[in-house]
């Protein structure tokens, strides 16, 4: 078997561009909107739910709505990582499957929550919880492609990498780079949205770029020189 680094990614690499970006505007939504938590970054919850632990004012608050994000997740990473799709041996067919059905949970997500206006507490919960589900879903899924330096959900390896590491290909440089500059623009794109548009509109990008990535993955999964890549 091939290493990840040689081996044929085919389409995938701006596939989990797209994702990375996806990721941003999902956080920005869980941030700005509901409750200043993360979905995605789990990096973040874990911070917050230490600071709330130790009786930080303003935290300690929060803490229900973290545990809440970080343990949803969880689940959602553990499904992803252990009980879908085994049988597909595909990577773009895997990929096609897991984002078509993460955009129906971010569907139904933009649909609880408001256009305009707060958030109510039963809501932002419900909403807390299937977008972290979706997150943990779609970071161990990806872990599954193997294509190195996209992770789609955390960027802190992959920064690191850029600026530590000697003698990197130049490929590794872009791709790296790709993946902060795709997170930084999704996060920007997601807060500008909530401000000028609707707290739902981020989600609605959102679904539209899983569905975007689960036809085009689906599509070159199947056209005849796609076991180079699978």
């Amino acid at each position: 078997m091939r290493v990840p680094e040689s081996r044929d990614q085919g389409p995938l690499p701006p596939l989990l561009v797209l994702l990375t970006a996806m990721a941003g505007l999902v956080d920005s939504v869980s941030f700005l909107v509901l409750g200043n938590v993360f979905v995605a970054n789990m990096t973040g919850n874990i911070i917050f739910l230490g600071m709330g632990f130790g009786g930080s004012q303003g935290v300690a608050g929060k803490i229900l709505l973290t545990a809440l994000s970080t343990t949803c997740f969880c689940v959602g990473a553990a499904v992803g990582g252990h009980l879908v799709f085994k049988g597909i041996a595909h990577r773009g067919r895997l990929l096609s499957a897991a984002t078509s059905t993460q955009a129906c949970a971010l569907i139904a997500t933009a649909l609880i929550v408001p256009g305009l206006g707060q958030v109510h507490a039963s809501d932002r919960r419900m909403a807390i919880a299937i977008l972290a589900v979706s997150m943990g879903w779609q970071y161990a899924i990806v872990r599954r492609l193997e294509v190195p330096d996209y992770r789609t959900v955390v960027v802190t390896t992959t920064l690191t990498a850029l600026v530590a590491d000697r003698g990197q290909a130049r490929e590794r440089v872009v791709r790296r780079s790709l993946s902060i500059a795709a997170l930084l623009l999704g996060a920007a794109v997601g807060a500008l949205l909530v401000r000028k548009v609707s707290v739902a509109a981020p989600l609605w990008c959102a679904a539209v770029v899983l569905a975007v990535v689960a036809a085009v993955s689906f599509v070159t999964a199947h056209q005849p020189n796609a076991d180079k890549w699978r």
